[in-house]
């Protein structure tokens, strides 16, 4: 006769349980998402192939479903942009590279309205003649701010077209120093002529003042 199933067995028995149960509903789940790819694939390769579209917007979904849209679309050399509010409405769309969006595209996709060329157009050329108009204004204040006369122009007849250069004086140089012209002071004697000059100068002074005392004496 067997034993009755211990409390232990018991344990053992239900945890197996929840684990088989635990890797059927993970198996489940592999194959939805696998059966998922293969529907974003198929969506994606006619999306690509048909020359008329170029932009394909999906349904809103979960995080993990955008998360494979945006690596076939990568894969197969498409844009791809998620829009909307997180567990709310947030969807992907995907671009062809030819056709990217532009920034002015994608801020109106993230406000939740709708991409109309035609007034997105319009828009632009507006902001080209504000911007227009914004520089003309500009021109117009630095024109006024400038003098509408020139100072040399409105003073030409008081200091001359070049009024530095005819202010200018030509100095010479002075030709005298002090009462005696400075030609007069340079030496033109000889050099033997001014050493005899120089031995006649010391003669007299030697002989001055014996000549002298020999008259008083």
């Amino acid at each position: 006769m067997d034993k009755p199933p211990t409390v232990g067995d018991k344990q053992k028995k239900l945890l197996q349980k929840q684990r088989d149960e635990h890797q059927k509903r993970e198996a489940e789940e592999k194959e939805k998402l696998r059966k998922f790819r293969d529907q974003v694939e198929d969506k994606i390769n006619k999306f690509i192939q048909d020359p008329e579209k170029q932009k394909y917007k999906f349904a809103p979904m979960a995080k993990v479903h955008r998360t494979i849209i945006h690596d076939v679309a990568d894969i197969a050399g498409l844009t791809a942009f998620s829009f909307g509010e997180e567990e709310v409405d947030r969807y992907v769309m995907i671009f062809k590279k030819e056709f990217a969006p532009s920034d002015d595209e994608l801020a109106a996709y993230r406000k939740g309205e709708e991409w109309d060329p035609e007034k997105a157009k319009a828009a632009a050329r507006e902001r080209e003649l504000a911007a227009a108009a914004l520089a003309e204004q500009a021109k117009q204040s630095n024109q006024e701010s400038v003098p509408q006369s020139d100072y040399h122009e409105k003073y030409e007849k008081l200091l001359g077209r070049e009024s530095g250069k005819d202010a200018a004086k030509i100095t010479t140089p002075n030709k005298q120093f002090g009462f005696v012209p400075s030609q007069n002071k340079r030496d033109v004697r000889t050099i033997e002529q001014a050493l005899a000059d120089i031995r006649a100068k010391k003669k007299q002074k030697t002989d001055g003042p014996s000549s002298e005392k020999s008259e008083q004496d």
